[in-house]
Order: structure tokens, then sequence, then C-alpha cells
């Protein structure tokens, strides 16, 4: 049974692996209209250099995206939902060039001009190509949901198994299938300075539901942000990204967050 009560307090040993929209930052109309909190870089360098560098994010955005968000701070991360990772040391752990990479990648150019037509048909809705993974949002339109989901369903059954369909707060994301959140926090955990850590995982939707059941496999603390839901594995839930920050900060005076 889910436990929803307040996660225990912040172990400055543990491993932290945190995703950013919903969780770190509050969701904007738009992935780049997204306001930084200004101390957030600076918790997040204290929070890395608690934990010898044990400290990574976990994002559907690109590494680069995170990079320009949060200027100063340059450590580990996981992009594109684990596509791309890049280690506390600045190295990458590379991925493409694989049989399932290159199916995924021709999965995803057929589908790209089906929802760009699908988009010019829905005043609203409109398409995020991240190269190796593509988004339709329709936050903009949330009457097309629906029909928007539908439609989804039925290009990704057409697109064969390649790609999965991650349903999301107003979007539909297609991916390729062999990645996952949940298999880049296990990558991040196979290595040095995460290894031998106890894990923990802030995620917010339902993107971030395989990084808590990788996180529950290893006995470590998994907290959902925002209200609490019944199909969350999530053990722990924190009600909103401001509760999550002061979660994070210990106390909120000692960041300005």
């Amino acid at each position: 049974m889910r436990r929803v009560t307040p996660p225990p307090k912040l172990d400055r040993e543990a491993a932290l692996l945190v995703d950013v929209d919903g969780t770190l930052l509050e969701i904007a109309p738009r992935p780049e209209l997204v306001e930084i909190p200004p101390g957030l870089p600076d918790l997040l360098h204290r929070l890395a250099g608690e934990r010898g560098g044990a400290l990574a994010l976990i994002s559907g955005r690109p590494v680069a995206d995170l990079d320009r968000l949060f200027r100063s701070w340059h450590g580990a991360a996981a992009g594109l939902h684990g596509i791309e990772r890049r280690r506390p040391d600045g190295s990458w752990s590379e991925t493409g060039s694989s049989e399932a990479d290159r199916a995924a990648a021709a999965a995803l150019d057929q589908l790209r001009p089906q929802l760009q037509a699908l988009a010019r048909q829905r005043p609203g809705v409109w398409v995020e190509d991240k190269g190796r993974t593509l988004a339709l949002h329709y936050r903009a339109a949330p009457e097309a949901g629906a029909a928007i989901r539908n439609t989804a369903e039925r290009l990704l059954r057409e697109a064969g198994d390649a790609l999965r369909l991650i349903p999301g707060k107003m979007v539909v994301e297609f991916q390729p299938r062999h990645h996952s959140k949940g298999g880049a926090i296990a990558a991040f955990m196979a290595e040095p300075p995460f290894r031998g850590r106890v894990p923990v995982f802030l995620g917010d939707d339902t993107t971030d539901e395989a990084g808590f059941a990788e996180i529950n496999r290893r006995g470590g603390t998994s907290i959902r942000v925002g209200p609490p839901s019944a199909d969350s594995a999530a053990l722990y839930d924190l009600p909103s990204v401001r509760a999550a920050l002061d979660w994070l900060a210990g106390t909120r005076a000692e960041t300005g967050i």
C-alpha cells in the first residue's frame, strides 16, 4: 500500500535523483517559458557537494536545455527520458548506434509529418521535436485531449514496436521503447559516486513512474510531487513544487528559494 505521509528528512549520504518540470520548476504553457527560482542553482550545487557529486537531474528535456536553464550548474544529468546521460565528471554515456535506436529513429521519422499535420488541424496543439523523441502538447486546447490521445495511440500502433507512448500533463510523447528514466537511474547507480548509496528520486508525472519503480526495487525513497495518486508507484508524496523545494533545502531560509 502506498504511504502518503511526508517523506523522511533527506539524508546527506543518499544518492539524489530529481525530475525537473513539475518537480523543481512549475510547469509553464511552453517549456521555454519556465521560471527558475533565484536560489535553485545554488541549492543544486550545495546538494551535489554534500554527497560528493551524487546528484543527477532526470528529465525529458535535452541535457543542453538543462544547462541553459541552470547555467552555473553542470552536474550529472539524464536527458530525453534517459536517451542522453552525462556523468558527474562531464563524460557521456553514448547511445544511438544500436539496432533498437535505429528502428526508433526510423519510426519517429515516419511520425514526424503526421504529427505536424495533426497540429496544423487543431489550433493550440503543437509539436515539440526533440530529435530523438516527439511530444504533442495540447495545454492550450484541453478540449482536444481525448481526440489527441486516441489519435496518438492509433499512430503508435501503426509505427510498430520500436516506440512507446507516454501520456503526461496535457502532452503525449513518443519515445524509444528501450530507454526510460528507470534505466537512467539504474545506470547512474552502477557508477561512482552513486554506487553504494541509498537512492532518492522525486518526480511528478507518468514519465517518472519507471523511476519510482526502479527506486522501490532498490529499497530507496520514491517521492511524487503533486496531488496524491492511487495509480502511482511512489511511496511518498509532496503536495507541490514549493513543498519539494522546501524539503530539498531543509529550511527555506537557508537558500532563499
